[in-house]
C-alpha cells in the first residue's frame, strides 16, 4: 500500500499527469473521487480500502467506475478482483440478441469495439476474408484495425 502523505487527490493529479492523461480526464476522475468520497463521508484512506446507487446514464457511470479504478489501481494500489462474464454466460446473453441490435452487440463484442466505433461502422470496414474491422475516427480521432473473433455468429444451436 501506498504510504505517502500527500493528499489523495494530490497524489492522484500527479500520477495522472505522469502517466499522460489529458487534463480533461484528470479533472474528470478527480471530480467523480471527490463526489464517492463525499457521498461515502469517507475520511482517509483506510476508509477508502474498507469502503454506489444513482440514476445517471450508462456513459456516466462507466467515467465514475473508471475513475475509481485508476483511483484504486494506480494511487492506493489495491486492484480489486474484476467480476466478469464466463464464456457460457456471453454465450448465453449473446443468443438472446438478435436483428440489428444483436448484430451490433455481436460486433462490439466479437472485435473489442466501442459503441461510438460500432455506429459510424461502414459495410467496407469489415473484412470476414481476413477477420478484420478497420476503424475510422476512433477514440482520440485516430484509426485502427481489429481483429474479428472467430465465433462472431454464436448461435443458440
Amino acid at each position: 500500500m501506498v504510504t505517502d502523505k500527500k493528499p489523495t487527490l494530490a497524489q492522484m493529479r500527479e500520477l495522472m499527469r505522469r502517466m499522460g492523461y489529458a487534463y480533461g480526464t484528470e479533472n474528470t476522475y478527480c471530480d467523480w473521487v471527490t463526489r464517492f468520497i463525499k457521498f461515502h463521508r469517507l475520511q482517509n484512506r483506510q476508509a477508502l480500502l474498507d469502503s454506489v446507487e444513482q440514476k445517471v446514464a450508462p456513459n456516466t457511470q462507466n467515467q465514475a467506475f473508471n475513475a475509481l479504478v485508476f483511483l484504486y489501481n494506480k494511487v492506493l494500489q489495491q486492484p480489486r478482483i474484476p467480476v466478469t462474464f464466463t464464456k457460457e454466460e456471453v454465450r448465453q446473453v449473446l443468443i438472446l440478441i438478435d436483428g440489428t441490435v444483436g448484430i451490433i452487440v455481436k460486433l462490439l463484442y466479437a472485435g473489442g469495439l466501442r459503441i461510438s466505433e460500432a455506429v459510424r461502422l461502414r459495410v467496407q470496414d469489415i473484412d470476414f476474408g481476413f477477420k478484420q474491422i478497420t476503424i475510422r475516427d476512433g477514440k482520440g480521432k485516430k484509426g485502427r484495425a481489429t481483429l474479428l473473433a472467430n465465433n462472431f455468429f454464436i448461435s443458440g444451436d
